[in-house]
């Protein structure tokens, strides 16, 4: 009887690594999904932190040259003779260069309360052909440059 019993013992060993091994590979697949989901998570919250990046350095542009009207549309090329154009061309250039050509930004006024919004894709994170972001930046300045004196 000995020997019969060995035998099954034996097996069952075998059965216990295969369960165990079976155990550990589940949960290798689930740290690995966990960490896939952390770098989508990771991206999307660094592209969050650029659109904030660059609507606080157009608010502090806007503040520096108060007296300009920013609600224009931007030039197609930057002019370092006028400080305003050269603003708003580096502003559209950074929100293309952080977002990609389907990127936007908008700059209005309305009394003396300045509202910078961009827009971008951040389809990366939410697995889909289109997710719509946006960032909104508000804030008053002491100078309404397109309110008549």
């Amino acid at each position: 009887m000995r020997a019969g019993s060995k035998g099954a013992q034996e097996g069952m060993s075998l059965i216990e690594i295969l369960v165990a091994l079976l155990i550990l590979t589940v949960g290798l697949l689930g740290a690995a999904a966990v960490q896939l989901n952390a770098l989508k998570y990771t991206d999307s919250s660094r592209m969050t932190s650029q659109a904030s990046f660059i609507a606080y350095d157009m608010m502090d542009r806007i503040r520096a040259n108060a007296g300009a009207d920013y609600t224009v549309t931007p030039p197609t090329s930057g002019n370092l003779n006028v400080t305003r154009d050269q603003d708003l061309y580096d502003f559209t250039t950074n929100i293309v260069n952080f977002g990609g050509p389907s990127a936007t930004g908008s700059i209005t006024l309305n009394q003396r309360v300045y509202t910078i919004t961009i827009n971008w894709s951040d389809a990366r994170a939410a697995n889909t052909a289109s997710a719509p972001r946006s960032f909104v930046l508000t804030s008053r300045v002491a100078v309404d440059p397109v309110a008549t004196p």
